[in-house]
């Protein structure tokens, strides 16, 4: 078939206009290399698709096209699909877009029919559209990685509810913990994550197609009709704000960026406790690395490149609400730098929640060496503190009292449990026996039986209590999967 003098690309010094009669001359070649996005917003063609698959009924719906028509365009559509998902597609730069190569696309196969497509639709919606559809299967997408990983974390807590390790403020050690009650503390802050990502799906319920390219539309649209085609509430109710705003992109950034610091500081610790002063885990040799020139290396470069990474998530949020800050409405082609940042944070995101759930599921907790850091006295110093409270002391004179005691210590190169009952009461009266009895590593977990405490009771409770919701989540997120996944 003969290609359509007006969309050409192949013009020496640059294309023709690709949207109509307006223009004459050629785009500069420069211009074209500047302007293009089809490099990365390809990954947009399915929903564009989808889109234009609904679009294209209503449109027979409402009579605007024959209804021979619709049924050439949405077949044309399919077989474009199937091209994109085999590879086969000939993606040309020069047509800028996703839009315009699966339009352009369309025309080489179906003839001018193709040119009803855009009937009643701007870019401008078309894109707001296929990002809405994209984020709301991202969203959902991430929240099946975060369970996943949530799920890992409690069944690591639930196989060491005994496990004993120096809880740290300011990387110094300062009380004991068990090591499912740190793993809780990551799963409980993932389970935010995954709110957030939940809560921003929910927002996303207004279909933008329709709403042109800042004023609607003459023709009689029935945008409810392609609203529901593509599992939304209702139309958007605005088409200036319709097309002006990327705040639905800017959540999910900000979600993301979230997310992956806390990734980051789960990274941290990987890195730290793999490190030979610690020595609380090593990592499988499928998460780790070795040096170019040092054969004795195992270097934690997967955790590593996760803490690196969340500056990419951050930078992407800082660099689209940069963006958009201070522009006009409606929409302005600044917008176009949404998609790079959307696509790389979705991506970063995933990889980094898979390959750190890989290492947590894999790794080897040296539990001699965390039971031995976590015997040091001084980490029970507060529980001395605390047993004055209970014999009437003022917390602030407590404090005090074993503040004296733990710079004794240091002055004479001795432990906390070394005082006996005569020093112990020197310090202060109220003190009963020496602190041999005193400080009970055990006894001092079985006394935090508070609720979100370190007690073996409450945290074995807690492993239960995750469990529980993780399995509840799951089939709630399944469902939610189906959802999404009918409206494709």
């Amino acid at each position: 078939m003969a290609k359509d003098p007006k969309t050409d690309s192949t013009r020496a010094g640059g294309s023709t206009k690709l949207w109509g009669g307006r223009f004459s001359g050629a785009t500069d070649p420069t211009v074209e290399r500047f302007s293009a996005s089809v490099h990365f917003d390809k990954a947009l063609a399915r929903y564009d698709i989808r889109g234009s698959i609904a679009h294209a009924q209503m449109l027979g719906k409402t009579e605007l096209i024959p209804g021979d028509d619709v049924e050439a365009l949405v077949s044309g559509l399919k077989a474009i699909e199937a091209d994109i998902e085999a590879g086969t597609f000939p993606f040309d730069p020069a047509l800028e877009d996703i839009h315009m190569n699966i339009e352009s696309r369309l025309r080489e196969q179906i003839g001018p029919v193709a040119g009803r497509l855009h009937t009643g639709r701007s870019r401008n919606d078309q894109v707001a559209t296929d990002t809405a559809l994209y984020l709301r299967e991202t969203c959902w997408a991430a929240q099946m990685s975060l369970l996943s990983f949530r799920q890992t974390l409690v069944a690591r807590a639930s196989e060491h509810i005994d496990t004993i390790l120096p809880g740290y403020t300011h990387l110094q050690r300062a009380q004991p913990v068990r090591l499912a009650h740190h793993w809780l503390a990551y799963a409980e802050m993932l389970e935010r994550d995954s709110e957030r990502f939940a809560d921003l799906g929910r927002r996303i319920r207004r279909c933008p197609l329709g709403a042109g390219a800042i004023a609607g539309s003459t023709l009689p649209l029935d945008r409810h009709h392609t609203a529901k085609a593509l599992g939304f509430e209702e139309p958007t109710r605005n088409s200036m704000d319709t097309v002006a705003s990327r705040d639905l992109t800017l959540e999910f950034l900000s979600a993301t960026a979230i997310c992956m610091v806390n990734l980051s500081r789960i990274a941290e610790e990987l890195v730290i406790w793999s490190s030979t002063e610690f020595n609380f885990v090593t990592l499988a040799d499928a998460y780790s690395t070795g040096s170019s020139l040092m054969p004795q290396k195992k270097n934690p470069d997967v955790p590593e490149l996760v803490r690196g990474k969340s500056g990419r998530a951050i930078g992407n949020l800082v660099s689209l609400l940069t963006t958009m800050k201070g522009l006009p409405l409606a929409y302005n082609r600044d917008m176009q730098e949404d998609k790079e940042p959307l696509f790389d944070s979705a991506l970063t995101l995933r990889d980094s929640i898979d390959v750190l759930n890989g290492s947590i599921s894999t790794l080897q907790v040296c539990e001699a060496a965390m039971a031995a850091a976590a015997q040091d006295p001084m980490l029970l110093a507060t529980d001395l503190a605390e047993i004055l409270v209970v014999e009437n002391v003022p917390f602030r004179e407590a404090h005090e009292v074993v503040g004296k005691m733990v710079g004794q210590c240091a002055r004479d190169g001795v432990t906390l449990d070394s005082f006996s009952l005569d020093e112990m009461q020197a310090f202060h009266p109220a003190f009963s026996a020496p602190a041999s009895e005193l400080l009970n590593l055990e006894r001092s977990f079985e006394r935090r039986n508070l609720v979100g405490g370190t007690s073996r009771e409450q945290v074995s409770r807690a492993v239960e209590i995750a469990t529980q919701d993780l399995h509840t989540q799951a089939i709630e997120l399944e469902a939610a999967g189906q959802q999404v996944e009918g409206t494709q």
